[in-house]
């Protein structure tokens, strides 16, 4: 019987601590320095969330390992909602293809906890090009002797997984030049280093400039930054691809703690002003998916991007 009435009190404590959650601040780790797109919505979320929850909730960066190192640290921490991940779709579905060996399983170590924001790829190129638009462009790459180069953020980085997309589908070549990320990407286009690139909407101030030329974007919807282009699926239909980020935690999270996050999380971000900041400081726009949505979307993309890289043969730098 003692032992009984222990094992309920132990229930019913630890019901109420479930209950009460959280009693301590909450850590948010990101895998990339302070001033990137995550890092900016990680800010954002935090700083809606923390007033509902009732503790601070602050951000830690740890860009190392490009991001295999915050993922494992997350995967390891105890899953009772005290540490979180905020990552990109490449962290999670690119990652375990192109490295030969990874602290962690990403689909099984880690508790999807919501979607966050989307992020649309925009095809651009050297203004000096004649191409001005983004047939022209397909046709001058189609014709180019010796074939044309394009830059992306590295080896298996989904700059240059969609440019292969594209080619594949288009039906022409181009050389891949990889640099140590999108800047370095975005300013060897703008020098005339390569001819094109695909980068994030945050490239819009540049090519509002001149100083680069966009032709085209790579989501399913023509996107509110640059509602005058092109989809390149007006072209290729079904050929599309967005970056996506999300809020993950270790597995085996209790039901309670997951409910309770995800309700403040989707709260922030339906709210106007949240939406606001994001749209204004990245172009990035807020998702609303059901974790059942969010799990497919991700298992979508492990399955997509495994299958490209298995055929590219790539391999991270």
């Amino acid at each position: 019987m003692k032992r009984l009435a222990f094992l309920l009190l132990a229930l019913v404590l630890a019901g109420s601590a479930l209950a009460q959650y959280p009693t301590r601040p909450i850590k948010i780790i990101v895998t990339i320095p302070p001033g990137g797109a995550p890092d900016i919505v990680a800010r954002v979320i935090a700083d809606k969330i923390s007033p509902k929850l009732g503790q601070p909730v602050v951000v830690e960066n740890k860009p190392a390992a490009n991001g295999n190192a915050a993922a494992d640290e997350t995967a390891h921490a105890a899953p009772d909602g005290y540490t979180l991940l905020l990552a990109a779709d490449s962290l999670i579905a690119i990652n375990p293809h192109v490295y030969a060996s990874m602290p962690l399983d990403t689909l099984k170590d880690l508790t999807p906890i919501s979607a966050l924001v989307s992020n649309q790829f925009v095809l651009s190129i050297n203004p000096a090009l004649p191409p001005k638009t983004f047939p022209e462009f397909i046709e001058y790459a189609k014709k180019a002797k010796p074939p044309l180069a394009y830059a992306s953020g590295g080896n298996g980085s989904q700059h240059q997984l969609t440019m292969e997309m594209l080619k594949a589908r288009a039906g022409f070549d181009m050389v891949h030049v990889p640099y140590r990320g999108g800047t370095p990407a975005v300013t060897a286009t703008m020098s005339g280093e390569v001819a094109a690139v695909f980068s994030g909407t945050s490239s819009a101030p540049l090519i509002r400039a001149g100083r680069l030329r966009a032709l085209a974007v790579a989501g399913g919807k023509r996107s509110p930054t640059f509602p005058e282009l092109p989809t390149i699926g007006e072209f290729y239909p079904g050929l599309e691809n967005s970056i996506w980020l999300g809020l993950f935690g270790p597995s085996g999270m209790p039901e309670d703690v997951l409910k309770r996050l995800r309700t403040e999380v989707q709260a922030a971000l339906d709210a106007p002003d949240v939406k606001q900041k994001l749209h204004g400081q990245g172009s990035l726009e807020t998702m609303s998916l059901s974790p059942q949505e969010f799990e497919a979307l991700i298992k979508r993309d492990y399955e997509k991007y495994g299958n490209l890289i298995r055929k590219l043969g790539v391999k991270a730098d």
